[in-house]
């Protein structure tokens, strides 16, 4: 009996492979209709394993692949077929954008395909919360970020760290003519920058050279990618966290200090493990994005000397107007009138940005304003990459590097979230916004002003690495020139 049953079990799977062949193959070889030649790139979709095909042979490169098909397809959207599981619709119209993110706002949360892989690292933290927990520590966020007091510290911080830390290390670089790898010391950078403005803690990152290999507790937060130490680091990341809150709570007590989490504490009744996944959350999220940034903007600006011969004289200039001698920190007021270097930094994640892409899911059944249909459980992913490449959002020039299309008689003109979905939008806009545009101007300002940056290899395209943030496979190898020689001792 067990052997008939089994028999008849490999006839119908051995049918069923054949007709899926059968399928695949009548589908390649037959002429395609004038829809399938002007849809080329729409994945194909075959009975029982969907897209699966064209999934695994672009999986190295999905966000490539999924940008060319949207790009292909006249909406812009499309509904990539998965077995075993609901569809995905996947989309670059502005319009879709605005819909997701803030006209039915309440009916795309965050759901279990985006909260299911994070929570085991953030635990509970805005990023992946919806309904009143999510409200409550975005009000915090907001509010702190946006104080003049927490942008001032942030100044500081950042152009300590920058003159005493990140300096000093491309100056070693520029005498020995050695070559760096920029993406790696951006991440210790900051790393630095974000444990001290979250909790006041100096790790110590880039005290030791990086020009040989550091093992600390820095480099093993910041390294969490292998799978086979992904459990290991997040136990040291919990541990170390958990440590620092619970001083934090007997020290901060009706003491002001100007770090992120005395400012949770100060809000109200706060746990260790809320306070650890608070400063989890922000230092990760906030460390990638920005590492993400710096780096294809140096890589980006590489090929490009008009634009960094302009931001050059735009940071001189600004240096003049306020007296201010070589070496001497900008304040905020004075970062805030670089709009050359503001439009460049914009211009740059428009054509890479930090965040690729977003997934939200549907609570009920919807229907998009380009006619998709999308039905309750199913995952909605908007493709930020894809957007910043698409030629009826910016024009013929799409593809170029022109931080001139964020001016308009010099002063910096921002585009609408729903075209430049970067920083989110609606009610889930980035609370950091401002933050991480202090963080990048300053430390921008503070190279490029002092150092040639010589990307190794520039007329190679980076090859992308598939994460949540847009970092670039083995790096970014360079070697840095002195410009100017005021800045010497």
């Amino acid at each position: 009996m067990d052997t008939f049953f089994e028999q008849s079990l490999l006839l119908i799977y051995s049918s069923v492979i054949l007709f899926l062949l059968h399928y695949i193959h009548k589908s390649i070889s037959r002429p395609k209709t004038p829809t399938e030649t002007t849809n080329s790139g729409t994945p194909k979709s075959y009975p029982l394993i969907g897209s699966l095909l064209d999934f695994i042979k672009n999986r190295s490169r999905f966000i490539d692949w999924t940008t060319e098909i949207l790009l292909a397809t006249p909406t812009n959207t499309i509904l990539l077929r998965r077995p075993g599981m609901d569809p995905m619709v996947i989309t670059a119209n502005p319009s879709n954008v605005k819909h997701i993110l803030m006209t039915n706002f309440d009916r795309y949360p965050k759901g279990e395909l985006f909260t299911s892989h994070l929570r085991a690292v953030f635990g509970q933290v805005m990023f992946i919360l919806n309904g009143e927990p999510w409200k409550d520590q975005r009000r915090i966020a907001v509010h702190e970020f946006s104080s003049t007091t927490f942008c001032n510290c942030a100044v500081n911080i950042i152009a300590q760290e920058t003159h005493t830390m990140l300096i000093p290390i491309l100056e070693r670089a520029s005498r020995m003519n050695h070559v760096l790898d920029l993406q790696e010391i951006f991440e210790r950078f900051m790393f630095n920058i974000l444990s001290r403005l979250m909790f006041s803690e100096d790790p110590g990152a880039l005290k030791a050279s990086p020009l040989v290999p550091l093992h600390m507790e820095g480099e093993e937060v910041l390294n969490i990618g292998s799978e086979r130490r992904f459990k290991d680091s997040i136990s040291i990341i919990h541990k170390n966290l958990e440590r620092i809150m619970q001083t934090r709570l007997i020290e901060t007590r009706g003491v002001s200090k100007d770090d992120i989490i005395s400012r949770f504490i100060d809000h109200g009744d706060a746990t260790v493990d809320y306070l650890r996944d608070i400063g989890i959350g922000f230092l990760l999220a906030g460390t990638d994005t920005t590492v993400s940034s710096l780096t294809w903007f140096f890589w980006i600006l590489s090929s490009n000397p008009r634009v960094e011969k302009q931001i050059v004289e735009e940071v001189e200039a600004v240096r003049a107007k306020h007296s201010k001698n070589p070496g001497e920190t900008f304040n905020f007021k004075e970062i805030r009138e670089m709009h050359y270097l503001h439009a460049a930094i914009t211009e740059s994640m428009r054509l890479y940005p930090p965040v690729p892409f977003n997934v939200k899911t549907c609570s009920s059944d919807d229907v998009l304003p380009d006619g998709t249909l999308v039905k309750k459980g199913w995952n909605v992913l908007y493709n930020a990459f894809a957007m910043g490449t698409m030629e009826k959002i910016w024009g013929n020039d799409c593809l170029e590097y022109k931080p001139e299309r964020w001016l308009e008689d010099g002063i910096f003109q921002q585009q609408s979230p729903f075209r430049y979905p970067i920083f989110n939008a609606g009610p889930r806009m980035c609370a950091g916004k401002d933050l991480a545009y202090i963080q990048i101007k300053l430390i921008v300002a503070s190279m490029i002003e002092r150092f040639v940056i010589e990307v190794q290899d520039d007329h190679m395209q980076p090859e992308k690495i598939l994460s949540l943030t847009l970092l670039m496979k083995g790096g970014l190898p360079v070697k840095v020139r002195e410009r100017c020689s005021e800045f010497k001792n």
